[in-house]
């Protein structure tokens, strides 16, 4: 998104819910949408990959990750703060 020249990245908050290698977790967050069929509210979850530099996540934690550029094959988010 650019609003006056300037870049601003998307963040999300998330639950780490695995410790999947060296600088790497998996983050999985939680949205609400309607049903396409029913329009119901649904809970809905997507798990992403994050780079965690220090390696100072551990399972349960609450996270805030941004987007950044593929630091591989499935991460495209790194994480920001440990909330």
């Amino acid at each position: 998104m650019n609003i006056n020249g300037r870049k601003f990245r998307k963040s999300l908050i998330g639950e780490v819910t695995s410790r999947s290698g060296d600088k790497s977790v998996k983050v999985s967050y939680f949205y609400k949408g309607p049903h396409s069929r029913y329009l119901k509210e649904v809970k809905r979850r997507t798990v992403v990959y994050a780079h965690d530099e220090n390696n100072g996540c551990s399972v349960g934690d609450r996270v805030k990750i941004v987007e950044t550029r593929p630091f591989s094959r499935l991460k495209r988010w790194r994480v920001a703060s440990i909330l």
